[in-house]
């Protein structure tokens, strides 16, 4: 009976159905599982790659995984740039090399024809493949599979084995997968390159910007700075508890008054304040707010400009104009007076010498003539300070400069009831200056000090002009200084006394531009000012020149003390 069933087995095909069953159901098996590990390489793959890698970096970490999921020997890219395909990486790196592609080559045929395909390897002469020896194992055949980036193709992907069967139609799809996983990396390296290199860039700009520049949110926090603080705010940038910009900036602990930001959070526009520091620097603050895609602000650009120079040079530019106006003015009315002045002492010298010496009326045209004379020297002085461009540098002697100042303005004085000390140096060195300049400088102080003195309540009001030589470093500078007894000046006022348009009197006494354009006429002799105040006590303003030996040197720093 079992005889019988068996031969009823083998006659219908049993055995055989189920044989062909299971052989299928393995193979089935086995693809899936080809297929799951194949993605799993992929996936790995991507989590792998980095965007930062570079194309060959990229290649060498596809090559040592790929093996367990698609045998090969050999991978390639090759890139297509200006018309020419260029075998831009290989694993591993040297495997082969490939000068020049013919047209005939199979990656142009995958290149043209935008699809996959498979290649048996050529070897014989016509090859233009250079093989490395060192490796035995002979190339049977490739897989080439193009890559794409936005419909264009960029290049090819080139898979090789030896020893293996040639590629399946499975195969080739899977390395069309992994050229377009490929492809995807590249570019995603690409961009990241440029948009460090950008990146890079602007931070360059950034910092090579020379003024100060913040990126502040919302908050008040600073989120970026170039590096660029300029010295009067170090110390509370050093000193600041909190990241905010009112701490790092101001050295406060809450929001500033009448805070920009705020402004710019309720109207969305740049603007614009000015900033004089407690050393008397004068900065411009600029504030530009900050968008999102959403038209949101987020945070504000601060940008500070140091003007303090710049209006040095305005506050020069606007006081020269006076001063050329006064001078053309000065100049008419010395030449209106110096005719007149000439037939006045003319006559009274002829008169004079028809008088008896001993006559009064002898006596009463030479003081005629003195007064003549006196008025011609000041005239002769008015004539010179009009002409202080024209004036070049020259060797001269300071304390005849004082002396012609104060034949222009001892009459100011004397009707104030000071009273003039002179202590000059008789034994003076000359100096390399501007006459009429220097005449300038000392005629501001003279002026600063009468205007001290007549606000201050002393009775005995003294102004005292002194010279002497002082040695620094074993270098000769000469000093010229004018001392009062006035009111002094206030201490948080002594570094702002030499800014531009400061004054601390009225409006209809003072402009502020005397001691900046003082001050920058001493350091275009390559000297400087110096001051020293006690509030309630008097102050001393010096002018410090170098010597002709010296002029080449660099100037003194200026100096302000407060005396206490």
């Amino acid at each position: 009976m079992k005889n019988r069933e068996k031969l009823l087995e083998q006659l219908t095909g049993v055995n055989s159905s189920k044989l062909n069953y299971y052989v299928e159901l393995k193979k089935t098996t086995e693809d899936a599982l080809k297929q799951n590990s194949r993605l799993e390489i992929l996936h790995q793959l991507t989590r792998d790659i980095n965007i930062d890698m570079s194309i060959q970096d990229i290649l060498d970490r596809t090559f040592n995984k790929l093996p367990q999921a698609l045998p090969c020997t050999f991978m390639g890219i090759i890139v297509l740039k200006k018309g020419k395909l260029q075998l831009k990486a290989v694993a591993p790196r040297d495997y082969c090399r490939i000068d020049h592609f013919p047209d005939d080559a199979p990656s142009w045929e995958v290149i043209r024809n935008k699809t996959a395909g498979i290649f048996e390897a050529n070897h014989g002469p016509s090859s233009h493949v250079w093989y490395n020896k060192e490796y035995a194992e002979t190339l049977t055949s490739f897989a080439i599979a193009p890559m794409f980036e936005r419909a264009q193709v960029i290049g090819a992907l080139v898979v090789g084995r030896s020893t293996e069967a040639p590629f399946s139609k499975a195969e080739l799809n899977f390395t069309s997968h992994l050229a377009d996983q490929m492809a995807i990396s590249i570019q995603n390296a690409r961009l990241y390159k440029q948009v460090s290199r950008t990146t890079k860039e602007w931070e360059e700009t950034f910092k090579a910007v020379t003024d100060p520049i913040f990126l502040v949110d919302v908050d008040y926090n600073v989120l970026r700075h170039n590096g660029r603080l300029p010295p009067e705010l170090s110390q509370p940038w050093q000193q600041a508890l909190s990241n905010k910009c009112f701490a790092l900036l101001h050295g406060q602990s809450d929001v500033c008054p009448n805070c920009p930001i705020e402004e710019i959070k309720r109207t969305g526009q740049p603007m614009q304040r000015n900033w004089q520091t407690d050393s008397g620097t004068l900065l411009e603050i600029y504030y530009y707010p900050v968008f999102n895609e959403e038209k949101q602000l987020v945070a504000i650009t601060i940008i500070l400009k140091d003007v303090t120079q710049k209006t040095k040079m305005e506050a020069q530019l606007v006081h020269s104009a006076k001063l050329a106006a006064l001078g053309e003015m000065a100049a008419g009315v010395a030449h209106e007076l110096n005719s007149p002045m000439t037939v006045i002492i003319g006559t009274a010298q002829m008169l004079a010498r028809e008088q008896e010496t001993d006559s009064p009326e002898f006596e009463s045209l030479q003081d005629v003539i003195n007064c003549g004379l006196r008025c011609k020297r000041i005239i002769q002085n008015l004539l010179t300070f009009s002409r202080q461009d024209q004036v070049p540098m020259t060797e001269i002697d300071l304390n005849e400069q004082v002396r012609r100042v104060l034949g222009l303005i001892r009459y100011q004085i004397n009707r104030n009831q000071i009273q003039l000390l002179d202590k000059l140096d008789p034994n003076l060195p000359l100096a390399t200056a501007n006459g009429a300049q220097i005449q300038q400088v000392i005629t501001n102080l003279m002026i600063n000090a009468r205007d001290a003195l007549n606000e201050s309540p002393r009775r005995k009001k003294q102004i005292t002009v002194s010279s002497g030589v002082r040695e620094v470093n074993g270098q000769s500078w000469v000093v010229l200084s004018v001392t009062d007894n006035g009111i002094g000046i206030a201490p948080e006022n002594l570094k702002k006394i030499f800014t531009p348009f400061f004054t601390s009197k009225d409006a209809t006494k003072g402009t502020g531009l005397g001691l900046s354009v003082s001050l920058g006429i001493a350091e275009s002799h390559s000297g400087t000012m110096e001051v020293e105040s006690k509030l309630g006590k008097g102050s001393t303003f010096s002018l410090i020149l170098p010597l002709p030996e010296n002029t080449s040197n660099e100037p003194l720093a200026i100096k302000v003390d407060n005396i206490e």
